[in-house]
């Protein structure tokens, strides 16, 4: 269920967070108390505890007083935008550093990446 490459607490939000992209948690949806989701999982309640803090000092979830913890509304287009974000800066960036670096003209890889997309890549929602 959990692996020991990070700790549990940031595994548990990334689960969730993966949850929400997806779409199997939407904007408004309760979410698992923490102490349901520490049971489910057979954790401690003050590991759910912390992943759920981070989850809302994020922006992902909120809190209702004596009601629950739910999804923002915003939180799956928050995700999709630091994701895209990231993609750039851990995809993008270093192919375009690797290219200048073996003298591959941007131009080439640009071509490529249409190549790509004319073959039945889905451009669809670049923006």
């Amino acid at each position: 269920m959990f692996d020991d490459q990070s700790p549990i607490y940031r595994q548990i939000a990334e689960r969730i967070k993966a949850e929400v992209l997806n779409g199997a948690l939407k904007g408004g949806e309760q979410v698992m108390s923490t102490n349901q989701y520490a049971a489910f999982y057979r954790i401690n309640p003050a590991t759910a505890a912390k992943a759920f803090q981070q989850l809302v000092d994020e922006g992902v979830l909120y809190k209702q007083r004596g009601i629950g913890m739910f999804v923002s509304e915003s939180a799956r287009d928050k995700l999709v935008a630091e994701h895209r974000e990231r993609f750039f800066t851990e995809v993008v960036d270093p192919m375009v550093a690797e290219a200048r670096a073996i003298g591959v003209p941007l131009r080439s890889v640009i071509d490529r990446i249409e190549l790509h997309a004319a073959d039945g890549g889905d451009d669809q929602g670049v923006r």
